[in-house]
């Protein structure tokens, strides 16, 4: 009589949580968490190397002032330019004294 145990794999709900990826080329993958706009996370394999992934929050959800306040902040700052005149009273024939030549 023939041992089927050997030859035949059984399948269930416990051997199923412990798999691998079954390819013959493994393509690299790296963890990666995602937060979604409400503040869950969760990890998954990605192909670029990230630390975190914070999906979009839906514009349509939310009040009207929290959206201009958004919109205000996604805007490009304006760089002010500071422009400064400095009197300059300096008289450096008064040093010359301590140079020698």
């Amino acid at each position: 009589m023939l041992n089927t145990s050997r030859f035949f794999r059984s399948f269930s709900s416990n051997t199923a949580a412990i798999t691998k990826i079954h390819r013959n080329i493994y393509p690299q993958h790296y963890y990666t968490k995602i937060v979604q706009p409400d503040g869950s996370s969760f990890t998954v394999r990605f192909i670029d190397p990230r630390i975190i992934i914070k999906l979009p929050l839906d514009m349509n959800s939310i009040t009207e002032e929290e959206r201009k306040r958004r919109l205000e902040a996604r805007k490009p700052k304006k760089k002010v330019k500071i422009v400064e005149e400095l009197d300059d009273s300096f008289d450096r024939t008064k040093y010359l004294k301590y140079f020698k030549k």
